[in-house]
């Protein structure tokens, strides 16, 4: 009873926080935000997200969450317009949806795809914000119990889970969240003050790569790139066929196999890193094993649509419970969520335990607010279908560029250095590798957010540690081996076991054929030639601030072991075999027109250009330039366009308040904005 008499002034006061018109415009605002990023296939809730964090810095909590959580429910409802429209995956969590959507749409019933996933999207959502409310209620006095010891045990169990179930080769896995923790450690550390992997007389990277940054360059960069390199518009055709109210009723029909994918959806949800690229597959995988007649699966099985919609939209709710309740982000996105919230208000907002304790109307607001998200962002998508069905029509080359414009002024924003956006590049270029070879990226992106974390929680559970040791063993011991902390153990362990034996299952980046042993061994060596630069560096740090180098050292050796295994693995093993996954070797990157580095060109042709004659007037040439050689366009359709293009940044940065990344030019003449 004290539980409720807890929560339900709290849930009241929820209610009265998210019925205010501006937040409910805000919800509204992240809505449609959501589906514009949700359209473009690869951007997805992550790079959604990280075009937003730099706007999130002071902004009144309850307005930032409204937008936020508005984009993150809705994408995994309007990727599936790539999905069935595209026979493109819109996001990792839509890829299983291809298999029947797009058929379906080839046989005209693109409607009834849509509407049976929309349908089942809605119920997904709904079923994971009520679970999140309930668990809520369940488990806040447990979490409440969590100490220091108990918050790096369970930091310790998200990462290897991240790492175990992130591909094939859970060793790339252990790896890749290895480098991203180390990535993470990048600057002055909290306890000493000590600089990592900054001493090299590179003072931009002394306050360390912000999330922004490597959330963009990680996937927004190389879903661009892989796009443009096709030149070809999106989908072929934009009819929707009839048949709205038919993937109603077969959504209504399976209503049943909704419930149980939706629970599958949370479940999978709260295992930190399982998240979006499992979940549909293991939905599709229980759709096709409850259905008598197999034999209509991949050809246009609305069941097909049904599962895997159910369950990404759930996952969103169950994703949240490990990302509230214990600040460990259950998928990529939440990672990017929780970056945000600290950014909000005054700063003072921070996930995990103390949120329960001391803004518990504010965790009920989320949960309102996603439940809410959801409604009005399955309205949108069935409203707005047609003319997005038109949109995907359009030659991605036209896209392109404006998507290039504005991922660099995003990053700009996090620092308002030019380095931001060198470092962007440098990033997107380790993303489009990570992707290229079949490491996974959110086991990356997950292992820089918790690298903060995981040196905090160590730090200072050592000290307090130290001080229960000097009073006596036994409260030493009792203090680092508490009840949860063993359990805890426990689950790590086993699920390690789990994870090695189900990872061969899993597909980080999707279908990606092996190739020859060059390229991924050249890649690897990469890798642990950092890893062995960042280790020396860590060694400099002297002794009497060992809290700063003991967290950097034992990252940096277990992810080089890593690498040194694999090695010798990749030496041993014939080619051809999953190791050496390479998608330049088969599939749409292997056959596309363009090479990498000749796309990577106009990219870094913009970020030149800024570093001379400032981003506006760079962008003017940049614009006019791609759209006149890439894109083949005409004259006064390029005007138009680098018009419209310049115009909204123009209009962006003014409403915001922002400015744009100066030159060489600017330093040397006073021009007017927006040139300044």
């Amino acid at each position: 009873m004290e539980v409720f008499a807890t929560a339900l002034p709290a849930l009241g006061d929820a209610w009265a926080l998210i019925l205010q018109p501006i937040v409910l415009g805000y919800l509204v605002l992240g809505v449609v935000m959501g589906l514009a990023v949700g359209v473009f296939p690869g951007l997805g809730g992550i790079a959604g997200l990280s075009l937003l964090l730099p706007f999130m810095f002071g902004m009144d909590p309850i307005l930032g969450l409204a937008l936020m959580i508005g984009m993150v429910a809705v994408v995994p409802t309007s990727d599936t317009f790539a999905s069935v429209l595209m026979g493109i995956p819109g996001s990792s969590a839509s890829q299983a949806t291809v298999l029947d959507g797009f058929p379906m749409a080839k046989k005209g019933e693109a409607a009834r795809a849509l509407s049976a996933a929309f349908a089942s999207s809605l119920f997904g959502g709904l079923v994971g914000a009520t679970f999140l409310t309930m668990f809520i209620l369940i488990a806040r006095p447990i979490v409440l119990a969590f100490g220091l010891p108990e918050m790096l045990m369970i930091t310790i169990l998200g990462l290897s889970m991240v790492a175990i179930l992130a591909g094939r080769i859970p060793l790339k896995g252990v790896a890749a969240a290895g480098l991203g923790l180390m990535v993470g450690t990048i600057g002055e550390a909290d306890a000493g003050g000590s600089l990592r992997m900054a001493t090299y007389d590179i003072p931009y990277l002394t306050d360390g790569l912000k999330l922004v940054i490597v959330g963009l360059g990680i996937f927004a960069v190389p879903e661009i790139v892989s796009l443009l390199r096709q030149d070809r518009s999106i989908a072929k055709g934009a009819s929707l066929g009839a048949g709205w109210l038919d993937g109603v009723k077969d959504w209504f029909a399976n209503i049943w196999l909704s419930v149980r994918c939706s629970i599958i959806g949370v479940i999978v949800g709260v295992i930190p890193g399982l998240g979006g690229s499992v979940v549909d597959w293991i939905a599709y995988g229980h759709s096709v094993q409850t259905t008598k007649d197999k034999s209509n699966f991949g050809k246009g099985e609305v069941r097909g649509v049904i599962g895997p919609e159910s369950s990404n939209n759930a996952k969103e709710g169950g994703g949240l419970v490990p990302t509230l309740l214990f600040g460990i982000p259950g998928s990529g996105s939440m990672a990017i969520f929780i970056g945000a919230v600290a950014l909000l208000g005054s700063g003072d907002i921070e996930v995990g335990p103390s949120m329960l304790q001391d803004n518990l109307d504010i965790t009920y607001s989320i949960v309102w607010l996603l439940a809410l998200a959801n409604v009005v962002g399955t309205i949108l998508c069935i409203a707005a279908s047609g003319g997005i069905a038109k949109l995907t029509t359009i030659r991605f080359t036209y896209l392109a560029p404006f998507l290039f414009m504005l991922i660099s002024f995003a990053a700009f924003q996090s620092g308002q250095n030019f380095e931001d956006l060198l470092a962007l590049f440098v990033i997107g270029l380790i993303g489009i590798f990570l992707r290229r070879f079949d490491w996974s990226r959110p086991a990356f992106l997950i292992g820089f957010v918790l690298s903060n974390p995981v040196e905090k929680f160590t730090n200072q559970a050592f000290q307090i540690a130290s001080f229960r040791f000097r009073k006596s063993f036994g409260e030493g011991m009792e203090y680092v081996f508490s009840p949860i902390v063993i359990i805890l153990i426990v689950v790590t362990i086993v699920s390690i076991i789990l994870g090695i034996r189900q990872a061969k299952m899993i597909m980080a980046e999707g279908e990606v054929q092996s190739g020859s042993k060059r390229a991924p061994l050249v890649f690897l060596l990469a890798i642990m030639a950092y890893l062995a630069v960042a280790l020396i560096n860590a060694n400099m740090i002297p002794d009497y601030n060992m809290t700063d180098k003991i967290i950097p050292l034992v990252i940096g050796y277990v992810s080089l072991f890593c690498c040194v295994v694999l090695l010798i693995q990749m030496m041993r093993r014939p080619e051809g075999d999953a190791i050496f996954a390479d998608k330049e070797v088969a599939g749409e990157d292997a056959s596309a027109p363009h090479g990498l580095w000749s796309t990577l060109a106009w990219f870094a042709s913009l970020i030149a250009a800024t570093w001379v004659v400032g981003f506006i007037l760079a962008l003017i040439g940049f614009l006019i330039a791609f759209l006149r050689v890439r894109a083949g366009s005409s004259l006064q359709m390029t005007l138009i366009l680098t018009a419209c293009g310049i115009g909204f940044m123009c209009v962006m940065a003014g409403a915001l308040n922002r400015d744009f990344p100066p030159g060489l030019l600017q330093d040397m003449v006073d021009l007017p904005w927006p040139l300044k």
